[in-house]
């Protein structure tokens, strides 16, 4: 009998734990569920940001530069709070915070596509100017002196909308603004996020966890780069303009798609991403001791150390008496000579990686000839899913491995060199320039030229009395571009007609081609099959060096969890998010637009006579200009791993008996103390075995 009621009472006590478990369990899956929906609403935004790049310049008539400044804009929203709510933030709510900061994550998004709704309709060229006084229009300028085909450039009524309210006025600080602010909504949820899901995941399971959510969060890039191409063959004012009316393609290095119905989308989806996280609890129901008191890298060795822990962790200590601790946990993390280095080789590998994703769609466009629609298409489908793959295999390969602390280290820098030997195949890549008349070739189109500035005219158009300022392109039947059809020497046109033809074209005809009608048409000339066939190459390139750098990803993340306190793992993290956004995220874009500036061969002039964006590049100047910054980074990264791998073996070589021996002898001083203050003994800690060499 007795035995019955003891197995009743047994069973009693089992049933609320069998519950508590239960609900710590779906907690946990809920939490991994929506943090996984707003990592996957984080990368959208991001992704509609860096697609909408070129969209933006050209739209505001902006250098390459000030919408690199533009894209740091997030990185600068970033610093206001990343390392506070890093600290303070895992004393809190940890969950609501995350959805507050969603809610702002997609105000800002809203925000950023706000100008499009208060400027002017976009107009392509300053030539497209309509007087409606005089009910006339500007034409495409051919050589003629009567200038009475003219040709409808577009509607009138979009020279009409809002006068004084230009491409070239600052109405790009309110994109800046956006996206500062979508920038500080972001802020919580990666170092909150993932130090909650470290806190209460199954013991060994946190790589996992972590590599499945980076993995799943790449639906997120996909569907932006989805979004982002079939908005980029929207006309930017799709729905207020007649189309039949713009003349220029999408191919067209003047052609502004619908770049701000992307943040629209994104801004809406952030904000619901954050419902879920207002119904989660602060904490779940897994014992904290399992993991806070579990012996790191630094073994507590004082009584003086371990009190100081201890107030670090107490959960009910008061925010504004944390600024002591903060400062000394600060101090504690720039004092690990093993964090620091992996937070700068971070620093390195992320500019190189900011960098290029920046300009990477600017790059394909302008190196290979495609248009910002057919570029996402390429990113979304080819270059995500295969980081997506890298990053789920480097996570599954760390929990099958069991690396230590030496393993994460080297499994990193294998995987990066690897990537790197891939990466330097892009030099062989870079195309030559297109034969431009006037940039790269002398207008009669026979001789080369030794700068692009200030080319003379030549005999074929010199009499033709043409704005050598204007950007109106053309395609010779010889295969040359042209300025514009006046500097082509061409006499006559094909009228409304699509796609539009000019005849007679005097410089067209001096390159000695008898059997053709010297015709051109409107728009540059495509690629020569030679670089065609090297955008195929690229692709491949990109598939294999993207592969195994997203394969060491989650190994190089791990070792700012593991070179750290667990108790500081939230704060090493806030505090690695602040550096790489304050030396990498916000001067990277600036940098490396300021360098692909230098490569233009034709600027733009905006409503206001200053130069604006960009139309032609030096494409051999731009790719390795673009190809060896980033190299550059790359190598000094790889100086400090070898720095790094060697600093580890110092520091633990023969030392594993001692430390376990230390370890063991923290925990049982630990346990010693738990039973002095509160008489009851407390259970073993676990010893940190990734730490050991």
């Amino acid at each position: 009998m007795m035995d019955q009621n003891q197995h009743l009472n047994n069973s009693a006590e089992a049933q609320p734990l069998k519950k508590r478990k239960t609900r710590c369990c779906n907690g946990f899956k809920m939490f991994f569920a929506a943090l996984t929906l707003s990592f996957t609403c984080r990368a959208l935004s991001a992704v509609i940001m860096k697609s909408s790049i070129t969209q933006i310049e050209r739209r505001f008539e902006i250098t390459s530069s000030v919408v690199g400044l533009i894209d740091g804009s997030f990185e600068i929203g970033n610093l206001f709070l990343i390392v506070f709510v890093s600290y303070f933030g895992s004393k809190l709510h940890r969950p609501k915070i995350i959805g507050i900061g969603c809610i702002i994550m997609g105000t800002g998004s809203i925000l950023t596509a706000l100008p499009h709704f208060f400027m002017g309709y976009y107009r392509y060229s300053k030539e497209t100017l309509i007087n409606p006084s005089e009910n006339s229009t500007s034409s495409l300028s051919t050589c003629l002196i009567n200038q009475n085909l003219l040709l409808n450039t577009t509607s009138p009524e979009i020279a009409e909308k809002g006068p004084g309210k230009q491409s070239g006025s600052y109405a790009w600080v309110y994109v800046l603004m956006g996206n500062m602010l979508r920038g500080i909504g972001e802020t919580p949820i990666g170092p909150l996020g993932i130090s909650y899901l470290d806190d209460f995941a199954e013991e060994g399971h946190s790589s996992v966890y972590l590599g499945s959510l980076n993995a799943i969060a790449m639906i997120g890039p996909v569907t932006g780069f989805i979004l982002g191409s079939q908005f980029a063959k929207l006309w930017v004012d799709v729905g207020y303009v007649d189309l039949s009316s713009i003349r220029i393609t999408p191919k067209d290095s003047r052609w502004v798609g619908a770049w701000w119905l992307g943040f629209l989308v994104a801004g809406l989806l952030s904000i619901i991403s954050s419902i879920p996280f207002f119904f989660l609890p602060k904490s779940l129901d897994k014992p904290q001791k399992e993991r806070k008191v579990s012996v790191s890298l630094h073994a507590l060795k004082t009584n003086e150390e371990r009190s100081q822990m201890a107030n670090l962790t107490n959960p009910g200590q008061k925010v504004t008496g944390n600024i002591t601790g903060f400062i000394e946990s600060l101090k504690s993390i720039l004092t690990n000579p093993l964090y620091v280095i992996v937070l700068v080789l971070m620093w390195l590998q992320i500019s190189s990686f900011i960098g290029a994703i920046t300009y990477a769609f600017k790059y394909v466009e302008q190196q290979y000839g495609q248009s910002a629609s057919e570029t996402n298409i390429l990113f979304g489908m080819v270059a995500v899913p295969t980081v997506a793959v890298g990053m789920f295999t480097g996570g599954y390969i760390i929990k099958k491995f069991k690396f230590t602390l030496l393993g994460f280290a080297k499994f990193s820098l294998f995987t990066n060199l690897v990537a790197f030997t891939f990466h330097l195949l892009n030099y062989v890549l870079v195309c030559e320039s297109k034969p431009v008349a006037g940039l790269t070739l002398t207008y009669d189109g026979i001789s080369p030229v030794a700068s692009h500035i200030n080319v003379p005219l030549s005999y074929c158009n010199s009499d033709c009395n043409c704005d050598q300022n204007q950007w109106e392109p053309v395609c010779g039947e010889n295969g040359i571009t042209y300025i514009s059809p006046c500097l082509a020497g061409c006499k006559s046109s094909s009228g409304n007609k699509k796609p539009i033809v000019f005849y007679n074209c005097s410089c067209v005809e001096v390159t000695g081609f008898q059997n053709t009608n010297n015709s051109a048409y409107l728009g540059e000339c495509p690629r020569e099959d030679q670089c065609k066939r090297k955008f195929y190459f690229y692709i491949a390139v990109q598939v294999l060096h993207n592969f195994f750098a997203a394969l060491g990803g989650t190994s190089i993340l791990m070792l700012i969890f593991k070179t750290v306190q667990p108790e500081l793992k939230s704060l090493a993290v806030g505090f690695h998010a602040l550096i790489i956004r304050a030396l990498g995220g916000i001067p990277a874009p600036i940098y490396f637009g300021a360098l692909i500036d230098r490569a233009c061969m034709k600027w733009s002039t905006n409503d206001y006579g200053n130069r604006g964006s960009c139309r032609i590049y030096n494409s051999t100047l731009y790719g390795y200009t673009y190809w060896g910054l980033m190299d550059s980074l790359k190598f000094l990264a790889f100086i400090l791993y070898i720095v790094l791998i060697f600093t580890m073996k110092k520091k633990y070589q023969g030392k594993d008996t001692k430390q376990s021996e230390n370890g063991k002898k923290a925990m049982n001083e630990a346990n010693v103390e738990s039973l002095n203050n509160d008489g009851h003994s407390a259970p073993p800690a676990r010893t940190n075995n990734e730490t050991h060499m």
